[in-house]
C-alpha cells in the first residue's frame, strides 16, 4: 500500500505536517540558514 504523503501533510494531527509546517516557516524566515542557502550571492 503506497503511503499518501500529501495527506499526511496536510492533516494537522500527524508529525509530518508539524514538520511541513515548520520547514515551511524556516523557508520563509529570513533570519533562518534555510532562507540564505538558496539566495546567497556565489
Amino acid at each position: 500500500m503506497a503511503k499518501n504523503q500529501r495527506a499526511d501533510v496536510k492533516n494537522p494531527n500527524t508529525p509530518s505536517h508539524k514538520a511541513a509546517v515548520d520547514n515551511r516557516a524556516n523557508q520563509l524566515n529570513p533570519n533562518n540558514r534555510a532562507m540564505k542557502s538558496g539566495r546567497e550571492e556565489k
